[in-house]
């Protein structure tokens, strides 16, 4: 069974930072490509950013460039996403995704075929 748990929400002020976690279990990284999504309420979900199963490509969505850095340790089989300079408009649910083995990653939720139950980020003005 496929599962993919987030962890490190929380609350923080303008300018701090977090970093989000997504241990897996049932798939290994080391053979699919993952990603990250957001979704505040109201709106859809929305592209962060993406790594190879290699660990040696990524991709960033516009919100995220140059603040945010996915990563990932395939030996944990844990896959991050720190975050530096927070703002208010970074408030969402964030989710961990993953593809089906040997898929490329992508920017749509559609290219992804696994996604774990998500976890808070507030950030406070």
């Amino acid at each position: 069974q496929v599962q993919l748990e987030e962890s490190g929400g929380g609350l923080v002020q303008a300018g701090g930072s977090l970093r989000l976690s997504c241990a897996a279990s049932g798939v290994t990284f080391n053979n699919r490509d993952a990603g990250w999504f957001r979704q505040a309420p109201g709106k859809a979900r929305d592209f962060v950013a993406a790594i190879s199963r290699t660990g040696g490509g990524t991709i960033y969505g516009d919100s995220g460039l140059g603040r945010f850095t996915v990563s990932k340790d395939n030996a944990k089989n844990t896959l991050y996403l720190q975050m530096n300079s927070l703002n208010p408009e970074d408030t969402a649910v964030y989710y961990c995704a993953a593809t089906r083995r040997f898929r490329d990653y992508g920017r749509s939720p559609n290219d992804y075929s696994y996604w774990g139950q998500g976890t808070q980020v507030t950030v406070s003005s």
